[in-house]
């Protein structure tokens, strides 16, 4: 069994059970809300025409949460004028779960139990951050805490949420004996490193005549420098 439904200027196809996102409706989550404006109802092949509304048919809901929706940009140009601006626009919905649905002396129930968690928490949830609003982590190991920073990403920017691991651990007490057993054992005195020979005249004379030589150009003395007077001087 289904119905159709008119809310914030729109039109729905709804049954029991499904998960709904409209415009703005007012309540707290976990409230109740009634739609009397049913366009249609069906059931299999039978359909029901309202004139607008079908009368006596109804249409229950809960109010899981009121949030932003996506960001929708706005562009706006002129050409030729250097005229550019850019606006970004986050419209307000309310979600719902459709609890049952009524008409033509019918109604159609859904037995399950409403979840009030918001989509915020579930985004913090499947990126192992649920801890940020005192949800425990099912991903978390014990013994590590996790903590969520909002890092803000500029003017007009949403902030970008990170976050930091603080592990914590308890001073253990170590006895004397488990730090002797675990030193090692003493190292050996090493042996003292020989004297270095001192060389030979007979190295020293090796060692020049291995030397490169330097040519005439390099070994030859720079000519002396001409000094004169100013112009007009002498």
């Amino acid at each position: 069994m289904y119905a159709v439904i008119k809310t914030g200027g729109k039109q729905y196809r709804v049954k029991a059970g499904d998960v709904l996102v409209v415009e703005k409706l007012a309540g707290e989550p976990g409230a109740r809300i009634d739609f009397d404006q049913v366009l249609m109802l069906g059931e299999g092949e039978a359909v029901t025409l309202g004139a607008p509304v079908v009368e006596g048919a109804s249409v229950a809901a809960t109010l899981i949460e009121t949030r932003k929706g996506e960001k929708v940009k706005i562009f706006k140009k002129i050409r030729r004028q250097g005229y550019r601006r850019t606006r970004g626009h986050r419209q307000l919905e309310s979600v719902l779960r459709v609890t049952a649905v009524a008409g033509g002396g019918k109604t159609e129930t859904w037995d399950g139990e409403v979840d009030l968690t918001p989509r915020s928490v579930l985004t913090l949830r499947a990126r192992n951050l649920a801890g940020a609003h005192g949800v425990a982590a099912d991903l978390t190991p014990l013994g590590v805490d996790v903590e969520t920073l909002a890092e803000p990403q500029g003017r007009g920017k949403a902030a970008r949420v990170r976050a930091r691991v603080v592990e914590e651990a308890e001073p253990v007490a170590v006895e004397a004996a488990d730090v002797a057993e675990a030193a090692p054992a003493e190292a050996a005195p090493k042996k003292a490193a020989a004297p270095k020979k001192a060389a030979t005249p007979k190295a020293k004379d090796a060692a020049k005549s291995a030397a490169p030589k330097p040519s005439k150009a390099q070994g030859a003395k720079p000519p002396p420098v001409r000094r004169t007077s100013p112009r007009g001087k002498g």
